[in-house]
């Protein structure tokens, strides 16, 4: 049986004006009965989506993204794909930046309660499958990018078969002593790339080195930073068993480790993990992510929820592609592109 204003303020021993004035944040109502009255509602399970309130109210037109950074390049870009594609519908775009040091399913969980979309999508959000279960009460749209839940509509990248790929590149290329440099170990696409690394080695008959897998001290943007990358390249270059090749888990730590490199008078060789813009040009050989394209799908997917097109949640997984350059070493036999 599902719970309705009329058992919340029976039971809060309130008006029903006085709920409504409450989930809707209008007209004077005191702390205390504002308290009483939420927390008799959260007692019930009741969760009122704030734009849906009022049955004379339209709907929002409104796609509400939640993303951990948005100065992070990763989230830039499938942020321009999003755009681009929303521009062919009848919708807007509006986005939520959450702080990572806090607590993400509050976080969402707010955002999601207080109505401020028709439909969601979340990029890089990472949440235990309980808590993603708690968000589907709300019965709204969701979509997820750079993360898995059986019960929303998901896109992601196979981290670990990139990682994998990269790594048996280099061990195909004759270099055994193969370093990588991880971002914040907790993070779930580090985890499945140091994951793929690992794979990479073992099928090639090589016991892996836990001092071969290095982060930097620098942990903003959760280690995807330039700093980070020169750090961590520094330590490896100045360890008594410096690496042959190096995979690294963002390009733009790659581009951090390459300068080290050069701080250091060395060069090795070494592969990234995005394709971002720059890559092309300082030569970066990467792993490519089609993130402006999983941004354009991401809506794609969400019009065809908010449509009623798509009933089920579906499930995209992207293969990262190699991309050779000039920062990757003698790949005689096999296409180059041009960089």
């Amino acid at each position: 049986m599902s719970i309705t204003i009329y058992d919340i303020a029976k039971q809060a021993e309130v008006s029903i004006a006085t709920v409504s004035r409450v989930f809707n944040d209008s007209g004077h109502v005191t702390a205390a009965t504002r308290k009483r009255v939420l927390d008799v509602a959260n007692q019930l399970g009741y969760h009122p989506r704030a734009l849906a309130q009022s049955l004379a109210r339209k709907k929002s037109k409104i796609i509400t993204v939640i993303v951990p950074v948005i100065s992070n390049y990763f989230f830039m870009e499938v942020l321009a794909g999003m755009q681009d594609k929303i521009a062919e519908y009848d919708y807007d775009l509006q986005i939520f930046n959450v702080k990572v040091a806090e607590d993400l399913l509050d976080q969402a969980d707010h955002i999601i309660k207080r109505g401020w979309g028709e439909g969601y999508m979340a990029i890089s959000v990472h949440l235990d499958d309980s808590s993603w279960e708690k968000l589907e009460k709300y019965d709204v749209p969701v979509v997820l990018l750079d993360e898995y839940y059986p019960g929303f509509s998901t896109i992601s990248v196979d981290s670990i078969e990139g990682a994998y790929i990269a790594t048996s590149h280099l061990l195909q290329q004759g270099y055994r002593s193969v370093g990588m440099i991880c971002a914040k170990p907790d993070s779930k696409p580090v985890i499945d790339r140091v994951l793929g690394y690992r794979h990479a080695m073992q099928d090639s008959g090589i016991m892996v080195d836990p001092e071969m897998i290095v982060t930097g001290e620098d942990m903003e943007r959760d280690g995807f930073t330039e700093s980070n990358g020169y750090q961590a390249m520094t330590n490896l270059i100045r360890s008594d068993t410096p690496p042959e090749a190096c995979f690294c888990a963002s390009d733009i730590q790659a581009l951090g480790a390459i300068k080290a490199m050069k701080d250091n008078n060395m060069r090795i060789p070494i592969i990234g993990f995005d394709d971002l813009e720059f890559s092309e040009y300082v030569g970066l050989s990467t792993m490519r992510q089609p993130m402006y394209d999983m941004g354009s799908l991401a809506i794609e997917k969400m019009v065809r929820q908010l449509e009623k097109t798509d009933t089920e949640p579906t499930h995209t997984i992207f293969t990262p592609d190699l991309v050779l350059r000039a920062s990757s070493p003698d790949f005689a036999g096999i296409s180059e592109e041009s960089g």
